[in-house]
């Protein structure tokens, strides 16, 4: 707080000319102070007129006032001096390259802190003073700083634009009316932008409300986000748990075959090593049978042998062997050929059902439908709901061509208008568009009068502006949908194709537009609407109202239905 202060008593005991600290300070009848050098070379340049003002308060003296220093003030400037202060400002208060300068600073120019749209000049703090405290200065119209206050000079008037012309939809002087817009509809600038801005407004309100609308779908597709997040999450584990339960379920049945056949296993060795005992037995007799035979054959006693004999003759019962089948080794291979019957079995089944989980989890869709349609207007004042404000645009229209009526009225003439040149103006096809574009649901009306024909059409906006017909006429491309309008009977015109309409013959023609939902329709309007046309489509861009007059008187005029 204790160096704003100090920062007000250096700007005190400032000079507003060379905005340093006083220099030898004078003050003049006003009661402002300057360096008496500053102020005698400021009025030097006025000797000429001998009238001599004040910088700040341009209060006027006549004679020249005699100046005398003001000693109070320099001691207070030798004072400041003393304490080491400093008057000049600080550095972020000059102007650098990016910052709009004051143009009545001398020297190092401060940055401006206003500009006036009246002076057409901008002004730092101090040298704004007097359109605080000067009486015409305070209607002056102050705007942040800009550098484009020259852009507010008629350039070929050198005077300010204060006016604006709408015929061919720019800014323009007083003079500017009385040659080269002469006969042109202008009005004031401020008439103008209160127009505008009333427009701006409503449009603001239509984006606000997209905004709103999209921000409710953002939020209803982010909760269809998590509830799908939520159902795949679900699904997942769901499904681990089922192959888990597969596979513990497969690991028990694999567990009890490799049980049953280590069983069996056990068993089928269990007999084989009985009978192999047994067998084992019967050579260890045979053996010792063999070996007492082969004794007794070599007894030399007769006799010995004969008692001998009957003894060791006889043998014992052989094993039987009948029960040991020898047969190809196969053994387990049928157990191993029923596990991979049921392994394909399985991998039959798995790719039969696989293909209906695949396919279920790719039906899975999040349906983003469109709202439903509201019903399609039937009564006028049904219609009425969707009108829109239409004003046709100078710089497409032909220059056979002359708009009147705040631009909302076309008549075709013999002789050429002064339009400026313009790519988006017609030079084949006595034609003109919109200048506002047209999406979602709109309807206005054209009052018509001819001695032969006049059409009503819309077209997109990069229809071709010069070529021939087929290339920039109303409905004569894919760019562009016209109705014909006789004093007898109508014909619809798109891309070259013309089709006959019947219908009541009227001097109104209403036209209604659902952009969305691609339909273009055509009214008879009198007491009653009657359909004469309707196009059902798709439309890629916004679409441009657009009429199209080819006989010198004809007119058309659209009508203000708000």
């Amino acid at each position: 707080m204790a160096q704003k202060g100090v920062q007000l008593d250096q700007e005190a005991f400032c000079c507003s000319i060379c905005l340093d600290l006083l220099k030898d300070p004078v003050t003049i009848p006003c009661g402002h102070s300057y360096c008496m050098s500053c102020i005698k070379g400021f009025w030097d340049g006025e000797d000429e007129r001998k009238m001599y003002s004040c910088p700040q308060c341009r209060q006027v003296f006549t004679p020249r006032p005699v100046l005398g220093k003001n000693t109070i003030l320099a001691a207070l400037v030798e004072q400041l001096k003393k304490t080491g202060l400093q008057a000049a400002p600080a550095d972020h208060c000059y102007a650098g390259p990016e910052d709009v300068a004051c143009d009545v600073c001398t020297g190092r120019k401060l940055k401006a802190f206003k500009s006036c749209l009246t002076c057409l000049i901008s002004y730092c703090e101090n040298h704004l003073q007097p359109h605080y405290t000067v009486g015409q200065f305070k209607k002056h119209k102050l705007v942040d700083p800009s550098t484009k206050l020259q852009e507010n000079i008629c350039s070929r008037h050198d005077e300010v634009m204060k006016m604006f012309c709408r015929t061919d939809q720019q800014s323009i002087c007083y003079l500017c009316p009385v040659d080269e817009h002469k006969g042109h509809n202008t009005v004031s600038a401020a008439v103008e932008r209160n127009e505008r801005q009333r427009e701006l407004e409503v449009s603001r309100l239509n984006i606000q409300q997209r905004i709103q609308d999209r921000e409710k779908d953002v939020k209803l597709l982010q909760q269809e986000v998590e509830a799908v997040s939520h159902s795949a999450d679900k699904a997942v584990e769901d499904s681990e748990k089922i192959f888990t339960e597969l596979i513990r379920l497969l690991q028990k049945r694999s567990s009890d075959v490799r049980q049953q056949i280590r069983s069996q296993q056990e068993t089928e060795m269990s007999r084989v090593n009985e009978l192999q005992e047994k067998l084992q037995q019967e050579i260890t007799e045979l053996r010792k049978r063999d070996a007492e035979l082969k004794e007794l054959s070599h007894t030399e006693d007769h006799n010995q042998f004969l008692h001998n004999y009957p003894s060791v003759s006889q043998l014992s019962e052989p094993t039987d062997s009948s029960s040991i089948n020898i047969r190809p080794l196969r053994y387990f291979v049928d157990v191993t050929a029923a596990v991979s019957e049921l392994r394909d079995k399985l991998q039959d089944i798995l790719k039969e059902r696989w293909t209906n989980i695949s396919q279920s989890v790719t039906e899975v869709d999040v349906l983003l439908s469109e709202p439903q349609p509201e019903p399609e207007p039937k009564t006028r004042a049904e219609f009425l709901k969707y009108s829109c404000e239409i004003t046709l645009d100078p710089n497409t229209a032909h220059t056979n061509l002359l708009l009147s009526e705040g631009n909302r009225k076309a008549e075709a003439m013999r002789q050429k208008q002064s339009y400026s040149s313009h790519p988006d103006r017609f030079t084949n096809d006595t034609q003109v568009l919109s200048r506002e574009s047209l999406t979602g649901r709109c309807y206005w009306e054209v009052d018509w009068r001819g001695t032969e024909t006049v059409c009503v059409a819309v077209a997109y906006k990069n229809i071709s502006r010069v070529g021939n017909s087929n290339e920039c006429g109303f409905g004569f491309n894919d760019k562009s949908w016209m109705l014909h309008c006789f004093t007898n009977n109508y014909n619809f015109w798109f891309n070259n194709i013309h089709t006959p309409v019947s219908g009541p013959r009227s001097s109104r023609v209403g036209v209604y537009l659902d952009h969305r939902a691609g339909i273009l329709s055509f009214y008879s309007v009198s007491e009653t609407m009657t359909l004469l046309h309707r196009v059902q489509t798709t439309f890629t861009q916004p679409l441009y109202a657009g009429l199209c007059l080819y006989y010198v008187g004809d007119t058309a005029e659209l009508r203000k239905l708000k």
